[in-house]
């Protein structure tokens, strides 16, 4: 039996092998980050059971670096919401393009919508995504989240055997900041951001070193938004 996804009929088997097939490459690529992670919080002397929690249930790469330093050092709740809100609140924008009406079911949407992750908005940008059926859209989202628990789990295992005198692996997040900023700005060529970026960094690192990513990414947004609203108020003026 078959069903018809814009004006290309395809079965749900086939779905689901092409969603695959999607996922593979980038499912790979964030194997080495994820073990990484794994290392940390074996490292960290975090309960096992943080293990499957940050990486099935928080589920967002990025954040989980940062949750694991601050839940070893017992950060206040009220930090921890704060800093997951501005972390991951780029997954607000996320949704006004990712085909979530393709999804039916609110149990699969429930699931669609945790399951948001970079990678997954990554894949499901093309124009033609926009017609993907609900089974290729989870497997996508389904396939990552395999792809990261399998490589913190991984990491986990080598945590345990990996001299504690390594490291520098809480600086693996870091590291994949500073390549996608360098790629970013390879691609559009644009200084105005990442020197404010770093204009944030060093001001909050001197007025609040112990909030600094909070005031950092405070800073950084609010210049986004003067910047916006000031180039608005030029457009209506021309």
């Amino acid at each position: 039996m078959t069903t018809t996804t814009h004006d290309r009929p395809t079965g749900t088997r086939e779905e689901v092998l092409a969603g695959w097939r999607t996922t593979a490459p980038a499912g790979l690529a964030v194997l080495p980050l994820g073990i990484a992670l794994g290392v940390l919080v074996v490292q960290s002397g975090l309960a096992w059971w943080w293990r499957p929690v940050l990486a099935g249930v928080v589920f967002a790469g990025s954040l989980e670096f940062l949750l694991v330093g601050m839940l070893a050092a017992a950060a206040p709740f009220a930090q921890v919401a704060v800093t997951s809100l501005l972390v991951n609140f780029r997954h607000v924008f996320y949704a006004l393009s990712f085909p979530l009406h393709r999804v039916h079911g609110r149990g699969w949407r429930a699931y669609s919508t945790f399951a948001l992750t970079d990678e997954a908005y990554a894949l499901t940008t093309p124009p033609e995504a926009q017609w993907w059926s609900r089974a290729r859209i989870i497997t996508i989202q389904a396939g990552f989240q395999a792809c990261w628990v399998l490589s913190v789990v991984i990491g986990s295992l080598l945590g345990s055997v990996i001299p504690p005198q390594v490291r520098g692996l809480e600086f693996a997040v870091t590291a994949l900041f500073v390549v996608l900023t360098i790629e970013a700005w390879k691609v559009q060529r644009s200084l105005p951001a990442p020197a404010w970026a770093l204009v944030c960094a060093v001001t909050a690192l001197l007025v609040a070193p112990a909030n600094m990513l909070l005031v950092a990414m405070g800073l950084f947004v609010a210049g986004l938004v003067a910047a916006h609203v000031v180039a608005k108020g030029g457009t209506h003026r021309a």
